[in-house]
């Protein structure tokens, strides 16, 4: 019995100290793996050839296909079709009028037939006239009910563990982590900070307008009607030029839509990466590439990466898991 239960203590001792040495355990050993960690531990070597210092420590994070589940559909569309017949009752003008008409009728395939211009213009208008912290709220409720199709679990479980591991590792390490999405500025920062650690001020995406109103003699911001910025393509250079100031050093994405981030990151010489999620794992989670509508991974992206030194994560041979609920 001694014997055993000294045994038992050995593994479990060697299990942690091999948990404390590998920032990323739920990584398969290869490169994509080896090139994150290397590009860490040459960042905060002081002295060295690639050392960064911690002000340009910069890592931007792309977040539907890159941190969580995107098929298949958007989270944002799941809950703004949600939203649309919801509050059909109080709009009856909605039924006549397109593109409302359409997503009252057929809901999320409706949806589909629309533009990513027409979508956020559509998700300006159902929420106008909520204070910002009336739609944070609205959206949570939302989120405490939803359950993906697939998987019957609440999106925020929907988080792919190998992200949320680079993202701590990268936080410890003294860079500051931004999420930069094409999906609505407002709606990921009403969960980001329990869902990543990553804070509203540093959740860059689409916006719309707002108005600086007073209800009851308090001052609120009130949501308008319009949008402000589209945040996709050529879009997220532009707004993490306005709101950090800086080139990041390291860049993540999975689409198209990020193209021109990881260009922007690469610009420059230095030490520096960019890597894209590869969705590849039919069986854990899905795979799909050039022919999608959701997360389009072209042929002329997946060359870009090969000829420019990107990273291309294979979801199905990097990650021993996916999600921190498998078993």
């Amino acid at each position: 019995m001694r014997l055993f239960k000294l045994i038992l203590c050995l593994m479990v001792i060697t299990h942690v100290v091999m948990a404390q040495s590998d920032p990323l355990p739920s990584w398969n050993e290869g490169k994509a793996k080896s090139t994150i960690i290397n590009f860490v531990t040459e960042a905060i070597k002081p002295g060295g050839a690639n050392f960064i210092p911690k002000e340009e420590r910069i890592a931007t994070f792309d977040q539907d296909g890159t941190l969580w589940v995107e098929q298949p559909e958007y989270t944002q569309v799941v809950f703004t079709a949600d939203q649309v017949r919801e509050l059909a009752d109080k709009h009856p003008e909605w039924r006549t009028q397109e593109p409302f008409k359409t997503v009252i009728e057929r809901g999320v395939e409706g949806l589909k037939t629309l533009s990513e211009q027409q979508v956020a213009h559509l998700i300006a208008v159902i929420h106008s006239g909520m204070t910002v912290e009336q739609f944070l709220s609205t959206v949570n409720a939302w989120l405490d009910q939803a359950r993906h199709p697939r998987f019957n679990q609440p999106y925020t479980k929907l988080i792919y563990q190998p992200m949320l591991e680079v993202i701590r590792y990268f936080q410890e390490n003294g860079f500051k982590t931004y999420i930069v999405s094409g999906g609505g500025q407002e709606f990921i920062r009403a969960y980001a900070a329990r869902t990543y650690e990553i804070f509203p001020e540093h959740v860059i995406g689409t916006a719309g307008k707002v108005a600086y109103e007073y209800q009851e003699g308090k001052p609120v911001l009130k949501k308008l009607p319009e949008v402000l910025f589209i945040d996709d393509k050529q879009g997220k250079p532009a707004s993490i030029n306005l709101f950090i100031g800086r080139r990041p050093v390291a860049a993540f994405g999975n689409s198209t839509g990020d193209q021109q981030m990881l260009e922007w990151t690469r610009g420059v010489p230095g030490n520096r990466i960019a890597l894209l999620v590869h969705h590849d794992d039919p069986v854990r989670e899905y795979a799909y590439g050039p022919d999608s509508r959701i997360g389009t991974f072209s042929d002329a992206l997946m060359k870009e990466a090969l000829d420019s030194g990107w990273i291309v994560i294979s979801m199905k041979n990097d990650w021993k898991q996916i999600f921190s609920f498998e078993r």
